[in-house]
């Protein structure tokens, strides 16, 4: 990924008080993730788990957040990339004086099956080792402690000459930082190093049960190899990875991203690792994102699926099973804690002022009570991708094709059977919508889509169930979706029965297989979208009242979405122009945001965002998918369209 050079004296950052969303890179070890600015500053890090208090939060306030910087003194310019197809971020420094290369990173252990990470208790959370290059090097280090997003402030304790200790109740924080002479002042400890070319320092950062072990933390000596393993653990992941198209630096950023996203003790995944960050800015769009949406899962799962990773899969319908069998009576929640737990109560954290002033900050997701009932087929899709057993295929992926076992099947044939009981009801849709539910088309599709991909697994697999009950029931909903979703006046499917809003959900249509690429509605639904629901090509979710006030920014999942539409529709260079269009949008180090402004490119909303990077990956598969095999003239299913994409991307 080529660098952009970046230029900071103030590291407090470059927009007030506040680093644009844009200059901020992601590391992570599948547990939790830190965020690191361009200024060399971490500013969000949860410790242990991605739904963590965090104990760095100056993103979410400038004034009370803790943070951790690292950077020269005075003038410097920076450029920064990730190490080729890994997790594992370098930023190299100039300054008059000479050159400092500083690489950040959260050390993995050893790749087990499947490129699983190893858990190894006792490694240091956050890694952040500086090279002098040549010439010398003065690294001024800054760390505010921080507790409760910034709320608490610890009980510190220096070490001389090895760190500092900090505490709140019985957990503790070190920072180990070896040489550096630390001082403090208003609750800020800073201190400088001396390096001259050939040598290097490491700080590390970690969170301990105890005093002891952050004592010792300190006084221990950092593991040289811990680099080395960290890199070796994602090349090995990243090399499993069979697309090999155009914009495969692309794909493979994205699935790295989306990688970091799964929390290793259980299987589950998360939507983004932060909470709060706006749709708007100054306004009330910030939601909390570090929890484990069945629909975000589902999507994220199809997406790392088609380019050849099952064990990811494998871990997330083991953990579907064991929440859905924990309590076998209950509907399925559309979200839950990476560990399966039911209570996400939203609460708002008032003393906070929230990123470049965007109240409220929130903690928890009140959207977890919401009926949307589009979940079940998000589930089902990826479901029927890895496990579909393609007639023609010789070769498949070592987790693929496999027949489900009985728990993961009775889990997957509950979530039909829910699917066909809810499906005439109304809901709060995709998008979640605050203004009451309604008869929403997407979540009808997906219903339909439940259903289908449900009998396709049960036939493949030979698996028990009511077959004809079943086909009834999509025979129905095919029906209604077709007389009561199409909007003859407009000419366009539209956002709700009956309702005359457009809404760019409806985009799935062909990708589902619901009705061709090429049918007549779906070709007019497309140019309606791209008419009515774009601003230089990007594409927002919909211009219609949902509840609450403010607006947000265009929607790149939806502008995917756009693509991915054109390409199944034969319309290859329409497609290919708009995806590269957007690939641009990306930061320097090749992340993207949920939203982005649209006059002026900043991004808007959680981030890293999954969302965002699943649909890098649809796109460029099926644009490689369209330029071998043309327009799609039949309906196609997932599973189909996924054999075709990896025949063409790996020609």
């Amino acid at each position: 990924m080529a660098t952009r050079a970046a230029q900071a004296s103030d590291p407090a950052g470059a927009t007030g008080d506040y680093l644009p969303i844009r200059e901020y890179a992601v590391i992570g070890n599948c547990r939790t993730a830190a965020l690191v600015g361009t200024n060399g500053s971490i500013d969000w890090y949860c410790p242990g788990r991605f739904d963590a208090p965090a104990v760095l939060s100056r993103i979410l306030d400038a004034h009370r957040g803790g943070y951790l910087s690292l950077h020269p003194e005075g003038e410097w310019t920076a450029q920064r990339r990730y190490l080729d197809e890994t997790n594992v971020l370098v930023a190299t420094y100039r300054s008059g004086d000479g050159e400092v290369r500083v690489t950040d990173y959260m050390p993995m252990g050893a790749s087990g099956a499947q490129g699983q990470a190893a858990d190894e208790p006792g490694k240091p959370t956050i890694l952040r080792r500086m090279d002098c290059i040549h010439g010398e090097a003065t690294i001024r280090l800054r760390y505010r402690p921080g507790w409760d997003y910034g709320l608490t402030r610890p009980e510190v304790e220096c070490v001389p000459g090895r760190g500092v200790i900090a505490r709140c109740g019985e957990e503790y924080l070190g920072l180990a930082c070896p040489d550096f002479e630390l001082a403090e002042g208003d609750g800020i400890w800073e201190g400088v190093l001396r390096l001259s070319a050939g040598e290097h320092q490491s700080v590390a950062f970690d969170h301990t049960p105890d005093h002891e072990a952050a004592l010792r933390a300190l006084n221990e000596q950092l593991d040289e190899n811990d680099l080395s393993r960290t890199v070796s653990f994602w090349r090995t992941w990243a090399r499993r990875c069979s697309y090999s198209g155009p914009y495969r630096d692309a794909v493979v950023r994205s699935a790295l991203t989306l990688k970091l996203l799964t929390y290793n003790p259980t299987g589950a995944l998360v939507a983004a690792p932060t909470t709060s960050l706006p749709e708007e800015i100054g306004g009330e769009r910030n939601w909390d994102y570090r929890f484990t949406w069945l629909r975000d899962s589902g999507l994220i799962l199809y997406s790392l699926l088609t380019v050849n990773y099952h064990h990811e899969a494998v871990r997330f319908l083991h953990w579907l099973e064991g929440v859905m069998t924990a309590r076998p009576r209950e509907v399925p929640q559309i979200m839950y804690t990476i560990e399966g737990g039911r209570d996400l109560t939203e609460r708002e954290l008032t003393d906070l002022e929230g990123y470049c002033g965007s109240r409220p900050v929130r903690v928890g997701n009140a959207a977890a009570k919401q009926v949307q009932l589009d979940i079940y087929g998000e589930v089902l899709t990826a479901a029927y991708v890895h496990y579909h057993r393609p007639d023609d295929s010789p070769t498949l992926g070592d987790a693929q094709g496999r027949t489900p076992d009985r728990g993961a099947w009775e889990a997957l044939r509950t979530l039909v059977d829910d699917a066909i009981e809810h499906w005439e009801e109304p809901d709060n849709g995709i998008w979640e919508v605050r203004g009451g539910p309604r008869q929403f088309l997407y979540s009808k599709l997906m219903c339909w889509a439940a259903v289908d991909r449900g009998i396709k697994i049960a036939c493949e697999h030979g698996l028990d169930t009511d077959l004809d009950r079943w086909q009834q029931a999509r025979d129905r909903m095919r029906k209604r979706i077709e007389t009561e979703g199409y909007n003859e006046k407009l000419g366009a499917f539209v956002q709700s029965f009956g309702s005359d809003t457009l809404d760019a959900s409806a985009l799935a249509i062909p990708r589902l297989g619901f009705l061709s690429a090429t049918d007549p509605r779906v070709l007019s639904t497309i140019d309606r979208i791209k008419a009515d629901l774009t601003q230089d090509g990007l594409v927002y979710r919909y211009r219609s009242s949902d509840g609450l006030a403010g607006g947000e920014g265009t929607f790149l999942l939806c502008t995917f979405w756009l693509v991915e539409a054109l390409s199944l529709a034969g319309r290859t260079d329409e497609a290919r122009s708009l995806f590269e269009t957007t690939l641009d949008l990306a930061n320097d180090v090749g992340l993207f945001s949920e939203e982005v402004d649209p006059e002026n490119r900043a991004f808007l909303g959680n981030f890293p965002q999954g969302f965002t990077h699943l649909a890098v990956i649809r796109a460029a598969v099926d644009l490689a998918k369209a330029h071998v095999h043309g327009a799609e003239e039949q309906r196609t299913t997932e599973g189909e369209r996924a054999r075709h994409a990896r025949r063409a991307a790996s020609s």
